[in-house]
């Protein structure tokens, strides 16, 4: 995984960072300053969460290793179905927010959750898992090398008879305009101007997250660059490692401008 280069991203989400000017203060989704924004926003985003625990639930029993984990926006639902889960996340920012929530917990829910910071790329947890869970696209934040290590580490801690779970988006056609500008609302009840640039055929779209009525002074705004990837070739990735893919079922609906599957994928025999 590479390190974020913080710059102003095109479109509008550069035109609103430059019209703060100097209050503007650039930050990561998931480093210190943009992990409770982030995390804000996912736990008002119910997306994915019932099509991840239910094929978890469909299933059968076993162990859950959830991938990216961040703050637990799978995590908790996955510990709710009564199995063991195995969180991982690089960012210690985002799992020292995973902490606090499982601190507030059930002592016999925090029991059967383990918080481990690692490189999802790059694992040797010495154990299998029936069920692996990436979520929230997730997968865009490795280059090819990345979701090469990435898709060995599953292959080798995969149970036998177990299941690989993602999600993959890719843009939904080249008609879809190259960007768009929305107002979205976070848990705490704050709203936030999120904007994104998306050229048909970049190799990355840009996200700018702003409160939309910030305070006087500095201003936080979150940028991102967000590879992009077809799903064709993550499933053209998976089998040349091994992964077969079973199942596919589309979380995004007719007109969307993203187009997201939940892929599911065992190992081939």
């Amino acid at each position: 995984m590479t390190a974020l280069t913080l710059t102003r991203p095109p479109g509008l989400g550069g035109a609103r960072i430059a019209e703060l000017g100097d209050r503007a203060r650039l930050c990561g989704l998931y480093d210190h300053q943009g992990a409770p924004l982030y995390d804000d926003l996912a736990a008002a985003d119910g997306f994915e969460i019932r099509d991840i625990v239910g094929a978890v639930r469909a299933a059968g029993d076993g162990p859950v290793l959830d991938l990216a984990a961040g703050a637990g926006r799978f995590t908790l639902p996955l510990l709710a179905t009564g199995r063991e889960v195995t969180a991982l996340d690089l960012s210690d920012d985002m799992l020292r927010l995973l902490r606090a929530r499982l601190a507030r917990a059930p002592r016999a829910v925090r029991e059967r959750c383990t918080v481990v910071q690692g490189d999802m790329a790059a694992l040797d947890l010495r154990r299998e898992f029936a069920h692996i869970v990436l979520g929230t696209t997730s997968l865009s934040l490795l280059d090819a090398t990345g979701r090469a290590g990435l898709y060995r580490s599953v292959a080798a801690h995969l149970a036998p008879g177990g299941q690989f779970l993602l999600s993959v988006m890719e843009r939904a056609d080249d008609d879809v305009p190259t960007e768009v500008h929305a107002r979205v609302q976070g848990a705490s009840g704050t709203a936030y101007d999120l904007y994104e640039y998306w050229p048909a055929g970049a190799d990355v779209r840009h996200v700018t997250i702003a409160p939309c009525e910030p305070a006087d002074g500095p201003v936080t705004v979150c940028v991102d660059e967000v590879r992009t990837m077809s799903i064709a070739t993550i499933e053209a990735e998976l089998a040349e490692a091994g992964l077969m893919v079973t199942g596919r079922r589309p979380l995004s609906g007719p007109g969307d401008r993203h187009r997201v599957q939940l892929l599911k994928a065992v190992a081939a025999r």
